[in-house]
């Protein structure tokens, strides 16, 4: 309806994710189900942890230099989280507003 391409998703286990991007855009949504039931974390948690972002709703970029954004981050006193899923470096966060963000890029162009 809006216009969203489902687009390849690395395997996240027990999770099931699904990823859709616009077209021609960097803005992408992660749909996440949990099979065992459990709400999702979200920023309403009372110790904001940027490694609970990756089990909930948010949205997602995204950019080809990774490496350098993340340094910005921490330069700014950003709390972050990383990982790696197959070749794609995540990266989550909570902007000042407590809305939960993460971006990513294949490790080929994150340096």
């Amino acid at each position: 309806m809006f216009g969203f391409e489902e687009v390849e998703t690395p395997d996240f286990g027990e999770l099931k994710i699904i990823w859709l991007r616009l077209p021609s855009s960097s803005l992408l949504i992660h749909l996440i189900q949990h099979s065992n039931g459990e709400l999702a974390p979200s920023s309403s948690i009372p110790v904001k942890d940027p490694s609970h972002i990756r089990l909930g709703h948010h949205l997602c970029f995204s950019i080809s230099n990774l490496h350098s954004f993340h340094n910005t981050l921490k330069d700014k006193g950003i709390e972050t989280f990383e990982t790696t899923n197959g070749n794609i470096k995540r990266v989550f966060f909570y902007d000042p507003d407590g809305n939960e963000l993460e971006v990513f890029a294949s490790i080929e162009d994150s340096s």
